[in-house]
């Protein structure tokens, strides 16, 4: 039977309660929980796009002006997603692997958030943005050092007004977009793209078999600020539920496996999971 705690405070309680009922916990984690760190999620309440969706594996590698678009818009949203801090959802997961029963978190996200608070067994679903890597000789690179580049390749360059966006993204100007130089390998002069998943490209194989392997280890499965919308998360809570472990989840709105747990929590999240050690 499912059960909803919409109040911070009962939320709390509920999910210590539910965690205390297992020694082995396997959290998937989405963009609902980095919000509170100043990172912009996609999706509302409704689990509906709030605004286009990302730029596919396809369109970045086939098209020179969304090539272009997207990289003036990384230079322009990098800076602040870069610097953006754990929030006390981050550090209560963290905390709950250090002691139980949290054994392995699967992130939808690509900020490294999880790891700056702490936690150890990370799986990066859909990858870091932190790192670039060339799509012709596959030599890598930090995100960090690639943003003198950009600097330099695009004097006097401006982008008018501008909003941070999710995933280091930011909207700005098209006409802005048109003037910017995008980047290139260094050996290679190939396509540059950041470390993540984008859509319409596979997530890698071992990434996955090794979510699965953890999920098949765990006596349940907690889901954390993600809508589930898209499959790559959602599969998991199905798997979880098909071989008999219990799920929760909270998570602000609607989820794509709200038929498919057992507790349902819509709460604020940080201060939900930050709760948990008060």
């Amino acid at each position: 039977m499912s059960a909803t705690a919409p109040d911070t405070t009962d939320a709390t309680g509920v999910l210590r309660d539910w965690l205390a009922g297992f020694r082995r916990v396997f959290v998937l984690t989405g963009a609902g929980i980095s919000t509170g760190s100043g990172i912009p999620d996609y999706r509302d309440a409704n689990g509906e796009w709030k605004r286009a969706a990302p730029v596919t594996w396809q369109a970045f590698t086939g098209d020179a002006a969304v090539y272009r678009r997207y990289w003036a818009r990384s230079f322009v949203g990098w800076p602040k997603f870069s610097v953006a801090q754990p929030n006390a959802a981050h550090d209560a997961l963290a905390s709950l692997e250090r002691v139980g029963p949290v054994t392995t978190l699967l992130t939808q996200n690509v900020d490294g958030l999880h790891q700056a608070a702490g936690s150890q067994r990370v799986i990066d679903l859909h990858g870091r943005l932190g790192q670039v890597t060339c799509l012709s000789c596959g030599d890598l690179m930090p995100r960090d050092a690639l943003q003198p580049q950009l600097v330099s390749d695009n004097p006097g360059w401006h982008p008018g007004d501008a909003a941070m966006a999710p995933d280091g993204d930011a909207d700005i100007a098209t006409e802005a977009e048109k003037r910017f130089v995008p980047p290139h390998c260094a050996r290679c002069g190939g396509l540059l793209k950041p470390d993540v998943v984008f859509f319409g490209e596979n997530v890698p194989r071992a990434r996955v078999q090794d979510a699965q392997a953890a999920l098949a280890a765990s006596d349940a499965m907690l889901v954390v600020g993600s809508s589930l919308m898209v499959y790559s998360g959602f599969r998991f809570a199905k798997m979880a539920t098909d071989a008999g472990l219990p799920l929760a989840i909270l998570n602000g709105g609607t989820t794509r496996a709200d038929a498919l747990a057992s507790l349902r929590l819509d709460a604020e999240i940080g201060a939900t999971l930050g709760a948990l050690g008060a």
